[in-house]
Order: C-alpha cells, then sequence, then structure tokens
C-alpha cells in the first residue's frame, strides 16, 4: 500500500473528528457566552433577536472558517451526518466512507461537548448549548422546523456546489444563512439542521428530551431537499463544501459503486 493510499484511508476520517469537535467547541461556545446564565452577551446586545442572528452569524463563521481550513481541504468539511448522508444519495460517496465519516462526526461532537464543561454553571444552565424542544410546541411543530431549516440549508449547499461560478462562495453563504434561520426558527426547535450538533450537548448535561426529533428532523428535511434537486447532482463534481485545486477526486468520487 503506497503511502498516497495510507492517506487516502484516514486522513479524511480524522479531519471529520477534528473539524465536528472544533464547531462543536467553538460554536457552541458562543451559544453559552451569549445566553447562558449571567452570560455576557446578554448585557452587550440587549436585543433578544439581534443576539440570536449574531449567534448565527458567528456560529456559521465558525463553520466557514473550518471549511476553508485544511481540515476542509482534507475531509471536505461536512461536519455534519446530514450532508454526508445528502453526498450519499446523489451518488458522490461510496457506503463505507459515509459511514466512517458519520462516526467520525459523532465521536469529534462528543470530544468537543465534553470540553464545554469548563463553562460550568453558565453552560449547564442552557444544557451547554443543546436543543431542547420548547414545552409549549407541539412535538410536530418542533419536527416540522427541523425539516425546514435542514431543507434550506441542504438546498442553499446543492445550489452553491453546483454551480462553477459561485462555488467558491458556498462557505461564505453559510454565516448569512444561519444569521437569518436563528432568529426565524431557534425558538421553535433551536435550529441544529445537525444531528452531532445535537447528539454531543445531550450526550454531556444527560438530557435527552426529544433526542429523535434531531435525528428525524435534519435526514427528512434532508432527503427532500436531495429529492427536489437531484437535477443539481450531475453538475457537483465531488462531495465536498469547498472545491480546492488540490482535491482528491479519486477520494471523493465514488468510483467504486459505478464498477
Amino acid at each position: 500500500m503506497t503511502e498516497e493510499r495510507k492517506q487516502i484511508e484516514w486522513q479524511p476520517f480524522l479531519a471529520e473528528f477534528l473539524g465536528t469537535g472544533l464547531l462543536m467547541l467553538l460554536g457552541l461556545s458562543l451559544v453559552i457566552v451569549m445566553f447562558g446564565q449571567d452570560a455576557p452577551g446578554a448585557a452587550l446586545i440587549p436585543n433578544y433577536k439581534v443576539r440570536q442572528a449574531i449567534t448565527g452569524f458567528l456560529f456559521g463563521c465558525v463553520g466557514c472558517g473550518i471549511t476553508l481550513s485544511p481540515i476542509g481541504r482534507v475531509s471536505g468539511a461536512h461536519i455534519n451526518p446530514a450532508v454526508t448522508l445528502g453526498f450519499r444519495l446523489m451518488g458522490k460517496m461510496d457506503v463505507k466512507t459515509t459511514l466512517g465519516y458519520i462516526l467520525a462526526q459523532l465521536i469529534g461532537a462528543e470530544a468537543g461537548c465534553f470540553r464545554l464543561l469548563l463553562w460550568g454553571a453558565m453552560g449547564k444552565s442552557i444544557q451547554y448549548g443543546g436543543t431542547i424542544p420548547p414545552s409549549h410546541l407541539s412535538t410536530l411543530s418542533v419536527l416540522t422546523g427541523e425539516i425546514i431549516v435542514t431543507f434550506v440549508l441542504i438546498v442553499m449547499l446543492c445550489f452553491f456546489i453546483a454551480w462553477r461560478k459561485i462555488r467558491a462562495y458556498t462557505p461564505f453563504m453559510i454565516p448569512f444563512l444561519y444569521a437569518i434561520m436563528v432568529p426565524l426558527e431557534a425558538d421553535i426547535s433551536g435550529t441544529s439542521t445537525n444531528p452531532a450538533r445535537s447528539f454531543g450537548p445531550a450526550l454531556v448535561s444527560g438530557d435527552w428530551h426529544g433526542w429523535w426529533i434531531y435525528w428525524v428532523g435534519p435526514l427528512a428535511g434532508m432527503l427532500i431537499a436531495i429529492i427536489i434537486c437531484s437535477f443539481f447532482a450531475k453538475q457537483i463534481e465531488v462531495a465536498r463544501l469547498y472545491h480546492f485545486e488540490s482535491d482528491n477526486r479519486r477520494f471523493f468520487s465514488n468510483k467504486s459503486d459505478k464498477k
């Protein structure tokens, strides 16, 4: 086995582990600073909706930074099981790689969220940034909220990645998208759009209330988006959110399934 082949075998999975861990640690730390008990964000930005928009934008900036970093160069920076499964349904990844990515993302989310314990009472007051269904809303309302926001995310990713002229702007779209979606939808479901993002805080806080919604909702939203955007699939070249000149197309193209 050549050195290149060894790199292909394990480095993308490690990158997904690290990328998801960083998203949890940095992104959810922002949530804690903005909305935790006695958090400084509330004093700095008293308007609740403005604070939500800024938090969504900054959370998206973390994801954007990971995508443009060496981590994104290696793995494509999915950092979300719904995104990975979307690429699989479009035929851009094989089954082994898909399962490896999802496992790496879940383990990475766990590792990143355990560091959130350092926030102490401030983090604990909001389940370390966890997504919990509000008690005053029906399960159907919360589930529908997750389906809608994940649908929008996947449609926007498909649209940007499919068209060569705007493909390079894909990571920069994400902060603005979350800056819009979070203040509009966060009070319904928490705007997770990512099963790993909800899994990590639930594991750390021990609060699994409504946990299945944050699997079923994002996956259902992704599935609907992929069906509707199926005509984009032929224009999506590789399973990544940003296309570097040195893309490893041998790894990301699903050649094994085409034989």
